[in-house]
């Protein structure tokens, strides 16, 4: 069994049993490899997100949290490399920090042979580099609409001339070519779109932002512009 097969079957023998434990030397055993590599892979696990913790004791063990993990998931290898393509490009967005995990959890948590035909098609898609470089969100940008805090930032308007603002993270507008943190200023008295590549250094406050995204915050035609749906 290599690597992978592994890390994904020692996930559904956790779920299996979950919330009972099991040792690293009966997974050991199981899976016919040393306690020390079991330990290695439930580390990897758990650096990816896996909700895996260990129960102390004579009895304890490695134990998953079944309520916050998918069981194997039915998608077709090609569903699974079109949401891997549309992750790839997020680019500059608040969420390519994490969009490397949720892919691995998707990936973990398919079936081993629908998962291998899916590496294989990927292996068979390939991309165009971009023609300049993408700029990165800075990270504090990035968290704060989930953070809910207020950030004093340095901004830098297309002129060059910077300012340093306390603002209140409303929401974030996505385009072709630029992302922006909609916030409201304190220095401005408004509502403001700030192209988050002009942002430079970032300090969170410990102050929770209150505001919320009124009707006609966006000064933007209702056709140009609408909210992302799950659906």
């Amino acid at each position: 069994m290599n690597r992978t097969d592994r890390l994904y079957a020692l996930v559904e023998e956790l779920r299996a049993v979950a919330p009972r434990p099991r040792s690293a030397r009966w997974l050991a055993h199981r899976f016919e490899v040393s306690p020390r590599t079991v330990e290695r892979d439930i580390s990897a696990l758990q650096q990816s997100g896996t909700p895996i913790y260990a129960e102390p004791g004579r009895t304890g063990g490695y134990c998953l949290d079944k309520a916050r993990t998918l069981p194997p998931v039915n998608l077709t290898p090609a569903e699974a490399v079109a949401m891997a393509l549309a992750l790839r490009h997020l680019d500059g967005t608040p969420f390519r920090a994490t969009a490397g995990t949720a892919l691995r959890k998707l990936v973990a948590a398919m079936q081993a042979d629908d998962a291998a035909a899916a590496r294989d098609l990927a292996g068979r898609v390939h991309l165009l580099r971009p023609s300049g470089p993408v700029p990165a969100m800075p990270r504090l940008v990035a968290d704060a609409v989930a953070e809910r805090r207020v950030l004093r930032i340095r901004y830098a308007d297309k002129s060059g001339a910077a300012t340093i603002r306390e603002v209140e993270p409303l929401a974030y507008l996505g385009g072709r070519d630029h992302w922006y943190l909609l916030a409201w200023c304190r220095l401005r008295h408004g509502v403001r779109a700030f192209r988050t590549d002009r942002i430079g250094p970032v300090t969170v406050t410990a102050e929770v932002a209150r505001r919320g995204l009124a009707p006609g915050d966006i000064d933007i035609p209702g056709e140009l512009v609408h909210p992302l749906t799950l659906g």
